[in-house]
Order: C-alpha cells, then sequence, then structure tokens
C-alpha cells in the first residue's frame, strides 16, 4: 500500500505569496513586516509568514483596516466571478431579530440554535464549542454593537454547507467590544474553507461599517432584515 503523504494546509508563505493572497500591494506588505505589524520573520535574509498566524492575524485585526484593504482582501478571496453571494448563505430562517439570551456563552448557543433551523447543521456542539474557544482566545466583538462569531478555523464537516445566522439581541450584552459598548447584532459564519471564511468576514465587515446597523436595529422582521442585508451587499458588489 502506498503511503500517504500530509499535506501542511498552513505552510509558510512568501512575501510575494502573501501580498498575492490577501490583495495588497507587497511593498505595503513588507512596510507592515518590517514596523512588526505583521507577524512574520526573516529566514536567510527573505520575509516568512506562517500562514495559519497570519488567518488569525486577520480575523483579529480585520476591523482596524481601512475600506480599500478590505475591499481589496475581499476581491482576492473570491474564488471566480461565479462566487456565491450572501442569499446563497443567509436564509429567512436563520435570522432572528430577537435572541433570547442574557451572555456570551448564551448568545453563541442561541445563534447555533437558529442555523439548526436550515438543517444544513450536523454538528451543533462542536460549532458551540469552536465558538466559545474562538471567543477565549479574542473577543468577536466590533465597535458599533456588532460581533461576528466565528471558529477559529473553517469547520468542514459541521456543516452540510457554509451558512450565515443574523441575530440581534435588543437590549445589547457585554461581549468585550474594543469600545467598551453592548453589543446587541451579531452574524454567525459557518464556513468550509479558509477563503469563503475570510472572503465572508471581509463582506461583512464591508456592508456593516455603513447604516446597517442601525437599519437592522429598526426592524423585528426577518425577511426585512434579510433583504437590507442582501440590498447593501448588492451595493457594494456593483462597485466591483
Amino acid at each position: 500500500m502506498r503511503a500517504q503523504v500530509k499535506v501542511m494546509p498552513y505552510r509558510s508563505m512568501t512575501l510575494e505569496e502573501l501580498a498575492r493572497h490577501i490583495g495588497m500591494d507587497a511593498r505595503t506588505v513588507r512596510k507592515w513586516a518590517e514596523k512588526g505589524k505583521l507577524p512574520g520573520r526573516k529566514i536567510g535574509g527573505q520575509w516568512r509568514f506562517n500562514r495559519a498566524q497570519m488567518l488569525d492575524w486577520l480575523q483579529r485585526e480585520m476591523h482596524a483596516l481601512d475600506e480599500r484593504h478590505i475591499r481589496n482582501l475581499e476581491r482576492a478571496m473570491r474564488q471566480d466571478n461565479t462566487d456565491q453571494l450572501m442569499d446563497a448563505y443567509l436564509a429567512a430562517e436563520a435570522v432572528e431579530m430577537n435572541l433570547p439570551a442574557k451572555s456570551r456563552a448564551s448568545v453563541l448557543r442561541e445563534l447555533v440554535r437558529v442555523a439548526q433551523r436550515t438543517e444544513l447543521v450536523y454538528d451543533a456542539p462542536s460549532i458551540v464549542d469552536a465558538l466559545e474557544q474562538r471567543e477565549a482566545l479574542a473577543p468577536t466583538a466590533l465597535p458599533r454593537g456588532i460581533a461576528f462569531p466565528h471558529p477559529r478555523r473553517p469547520l468542514e464537516y459541521a456543516t452540510a454547507e457554509p451558512l450565515i445566522c443574523l441575530g440581534r439581541v435588543p437590549a445589547g450584552i457585554p461581549f468585550g467590544a474594543p469600545d467598551g459598548r453592548l453589543t446587541d447584532l451579531f452574524v454567525l459564519v459557518c464556513a468550509n474553507g479558509e477563503r469563503e471564511h475570510l472572503g465572508l468576514l471581509a463582506r461583512l465587515a464591508m456592508m456593516f461599517s455603513t447604516d446597517l446597523p442601525d437599519r437592522l436595529r429598526e426592524t423585528d422582521d426577518a425577511e426585512e432584515a434579510l433583504d437590507l442585508m442582501l440590498q447593501t451587499e448588492a451595493k457594494f458588489i456593483a462597485q466591483g
């Protein structure tokens, strides 16, 4: 029997490979690496970046990137011109505008419970566990009362298909937001692969940088909330 060769999915990348991977100018990557802003190291005089460390960095620091870098990252993560839009990931039954949650742990459980309505969830306990581990590593809460809970690594076998779940806790809960405010809008992201995972997070970051959060707070209707999400996405897609 032929021995199987293990492929290391999180190998190191050169500076040029990283620049292409995240859609950033190589000069900017070099500048950030030299300033210690990126998790890289020099080997034989050449910059090397661990792919797993870069995935962690992008998830943690994406909200601090300017709009141009987030947009370029989202474009770089698209598989091809037929890449799926938000309506392929977010169904009306996966939207709950009145989540009965009062703590970080309970909101994660409730989000997964709502995701189970799609009948695409194979392993709910594993998703909850992965979300809790991710939040323990670093909160996914962003300024303006927003959070994008997601596993640290894509869970390929936890769902039949990648999915997104939108939830709102009207009163808000403490979720570790950098601006110290309560978090009331949550978007659960369950992707099957790294590119899709980062692409969805980048697209959501762009969408929620608009007046979308305020508009979502004004409705209790799941269908209306879904329409607001799709309309906002369509504007960004139209811009290329």
